[in-house]
């Protein structure tokens, strides 16, 4: 199929993208976390309108036409390239629970700017994983959920101004547009465990309990534990537990989500090294967990593995194999 001076694959494509944790205490808009839970998503080309079907987390709830945050993606995604096809249908199977700060938005956007590449038959040639991480921060406004979900493994993401396009991107000075990130290889030992709860949370809600300004020895504490945090991550966990102190952001959202806040002051008094996920409301734990801990009415808990590769292609459509880095090379 043809369309603008593009040549579309016939068949569908698939992808896996993985849940994931942003912040983990210190390192807020910063550091992340790729988690072994997956949405998976297939689509293909049409003749023409667009469709979504979405079974599993947000069925019912979530847009099936092009309000549909994939297709959103997908859109911004083909412009990048050079045009958008007749038409498309996606098919969504979620597992990553909703609004709960997990990466939901982001694993939606990385989905649909791969599937998009994808569907392109020389997509990977057109936009690098570079290009595909600057189009998913500038969707997301800001890079720490959609770095992990793309690369894998524990991420550090950051902005820097954009000059020339990546592959057909554009420059832009539009939030998100300058994204980098490099993936770190997490210790072996760590084995983290998410606490869910039934209720949701709205990332706004949490960004507006933030004030504008922060004590500067505040800003310097929490400097430190981000600092620490990467050689905990990385190469030493049992120093997770100081290295997740925060001063910057979460006591600021306590008051806006109290079974969170109580829930992570509860963990941490058992010497686990817990943190708000993301923005909340749920809650990841980097340390073990005692087995007669209980965390109360309301929360699910599941312990995860950490996901190493990121959203992932499973249909063999690509002609060659990439780089796993965008900026400075996957490190152990």
């Amino acid at each position: 199929m043809w369309q603008m001076g593009l040549s579309f694959v016939s068949g569908p494509v698939r992808v896996r993208v993985p849940a994931t944790s942003a912040n983990l205490g210190p390192g807020f808009d910063a550091l992340g976390l790729a988690l072994a839970l997956y949405d998976e998503v297939t689509a293909w080309v049409t003749d023409g309108g667009c469709q979504v079907e979405v079974t599993g987390e947000g069925a019912g709830e979530l847009p099936t036409d092009e309000r549909h945050l994939i297709v959103r993606a997908m859109y911004e995604t083909f412009d990048v390239l050079g045009g958008r096809p007749p038409g498309i249908a996606i098919s969504c199977v979620n597992r990553i629970p909703q609004a709960r700060g997990l990466g939901s938005s982001s694993a939606a956007i990385v989905a649909g700017v791969h599937l998009a590449r994808a569907l392109v038959v020389d997509g990977d040639q057109r936009l690098d994983r570079a290009g595909l991480l600057r189009i998913a921060a500038r969707l997301e406004g800001h890079p720490d959920n959609v770095a992990p979900c793309l690369l894998g493994g524990f991420t550090i993401a950051w902005m820097e101004p954009e000059g020339d396009g990546v592959g057909a991107e554009k420059a832009s000075s539009a939030p998100g547009s300058g994204a980098r990130a490099v993936s770190l290889m997490p210790a072996p030992a760590i084995q983290p465990t998410v606490f869910v709860p039934q209720e949701r949370g709205l990332t706004e809600v949490a960004r507006a309990a933030l004030p504008a300004t922060v004590p500067h020895a505040h800003a310097a504490w929490t400097a430190g534990r981000a600092a620490l945090l990467v050689h905990a991550l990385t190469t030493d966990p049992t120093l997770l537990l100081p290295a997740t102190e925060d001063w910057l952001h979460q006591g600021y959202r306590a008051s806006a989500m109290p079974a969170t806040a109580a829930l992570v002051s509860a963990l941490r008094a058992a010497g686990v090294a817990a943190v708000v996920s993301g923005a909340g409301p749920s809650v990841l734990a980097l340390t073990p967990v005692p087995s007669d801990f209980d965390p109360g009415m309301g929360w699910s808990a599941q312990t995860l593995a950490i996901d190493v590769t990121g959203a992932r292609i499973e249909t063999a459509i690509l002609g060659h194999a990439e780089p796993d880095t965008v900026a400075a090379g996957r490190k152990s």
